[in-house]
């Protein structure tokens, strides 16, 4: 009886199916309607794509951990892969890109499978490049590091490849504000947007917190940029009031040993804060200021500075205070003729202007580039600073310098600048300025 009853519910259902076969032969317009269906089609082919996308996106995680694992303890291993962000080989194909000669690419294990357009922005740098600028920004730091590069591009007309490295949720607002500028800027800038990186093995959280976040990125960047002989490192809350080419020929007063470049951390020993406060060995009689650093990436990689950096880290970490800056002065206490110091004019912060005039060289040629620390582009502390900030974010790329200078001028004018001390000396500003607007152009 069981063996009755169940061939009648097969043959039941075979012709249940049956009849649909049928009726699809007798109707092939309604499956012709669904295969050519332009949104079935475009829905079909974009599953495929992103099934391929995530294909390719588990084997390059396969191969890549199998490269980190065989690299661990081997240090000739492709460095890109030692960092996790994939080998060139393994990259998913580039998109079309806004601005000619660059392409996106994106790291196989930074974004989320099935989400190719995740908002990393890489591009290739400009080989024509003359020079090499970084800069990393995290948290809120977006709409200052724009303005930074818009400084530098106002004064310098050599091509300039930028490296950003930032958090990934901010990719998109940078590619978007610089994309939107004028063309002529484009064809001297070129710029990569990099996640950050940390190395492996290293606890990253840590490493992201120390000081301001994010800010010890710039002690990975030899191994990070091995294409890169040398480059510019700047905070984030820098500006130029003149030519980046200027600075960028310090390069050339190196001697064959020289790594870096930095500027002291103050003038004089009454005021400094290394030489009263510090738990820790620090360079010279005053230290070292960080937020603007030449880097000799080639002779930094043959020195091995990385392996010497992470072990004075585990050594002092509970002496920090500025965090990566007190790393690269115990550095240099160890390595002092490793370094070249170039003049405060160069990296001239509330600090020189606060208390007492203490910067000579800036009295001389006046102030070539300005470090906003402590804020002081956005609080009342210093309205100078803020002044020189907002022109420059004001001001349009590809106007005249001259429009520029006058609205500095403006600005500075205000009763509460000349009021306070760093505004006092307000002509120090200009005066690059002024010197950069006449020979333009």
């Amino acid at each position: 009886m069981r063996f009755l009853y169940r061939m009648g519910l097969l043959a039941g259902l075979g012709a249940v199916a049956l009849f649909v076969f049928g009726y699809s032969l007798l109707n092939p317009s309604s499956v012709a309607a669904v295969d050519h269906d332009p949104d079935s089609l475009r829905s079909g082919e974009r599953r495929k794509q992103l099934d391929d996308r995530a294909n390719v996106a588990k084997k390059n995680l396969k191969k890549l951990e199998q490269v980190q694992d065989s690299s661990k303890g081997d240090q000739d291993a492709p460095q890109q892969a030692r960092f996790g962000g994939g080998l060139p080989g393994d990259r998913l194909p580039a998109l079309t890109c806004p601005v000619p000669t660059m392409g996106y690419w994106f790291p196989p294990d930074a974004c989320p499978l099935l989400q190719p357009l995740c908002g990393l922005y890489v591009c290739s740098p400009d080989k024509e490049a003359s020079m090499h600028l970084a800069v990393v920004a995290c948290g809120d730091r977006t709409n200052e590091t724009l303005v930074m590069l818009k400084s530098a591009l106002v004064f310098s007309n050599t091509k300039l490849h930028c490296h950003i490295f930032a958090e990934t949720e901010l990719h998109f607002g940078f590619r978007q504000q610089i994309d939107s500028w004028p063309a002529s800027i484009h064809e001297k800038l070129s710029y990569t947007i990099y996640p950050i990186m940390y190395p492996p093995g290293e606890n990253s959280q840590e490493w992201k917190k120390l000081f301001r976040p994010c800010a010890s990125q710039r002690l990975f960047l030899p191994e990070l940029l091995t294409e890169v002989d040398s480059l510019l490192y700047v905070d984030t809350d820098i500006l130029f009031l003149s030519p980046m080419e200027n600075l960028w020929n310090f390069f050339s007063a190196m001697n064959s040993t020289q790594l870096a470049a930095l500027a002291p951390e103050h003038e004089v020993k009454s005021i400094g804060w290394y030489n009263r406060f510090a738990r820790h060995p620090y360079y010279g009689e005053t230290g070292l200021n960080s937020g603007i650093m030449l880097m000799n990436l080639t002779r930094l990689r043959a020195f091995r500075f990385q392996d010497k950096i992470i072990p004075y880290y585990k050594e002092y970490k509970l002496k920090l205070t500025w965090g990566d800056q007190d790393l690269l002065n115990i550095f240099f206490h160890y390595y002092p003729e490793r370094l070249l110091v170039f003049p405060c004019e160069w990296n001239y912060r509330p600090d020189h202007c606060m208390y007492m005039q203490n910067c000579k060289s800036a009295e001389t040629h006046g102030v070539r580039m300005v470090h906003g620390c402590r804020r002081v582009f956005f609080n009342e502390k210093q309205p100078v600073f803020k002044a020189i900030y907002q022109a420059l974010e004001q001001h349009q790329l590809g106007a005249n310098t001259s429009l520029l200078v006058e609205d500095m001028k403006a600005k500075m004018a205000a009763p509460e600048v000349q009021a306070s001390r760093c505004g006092q000396v307000s002509n120090l500003f200009l005066k690059r300025v002024e010197t950069a607007a006449a020979a333009a152009p």
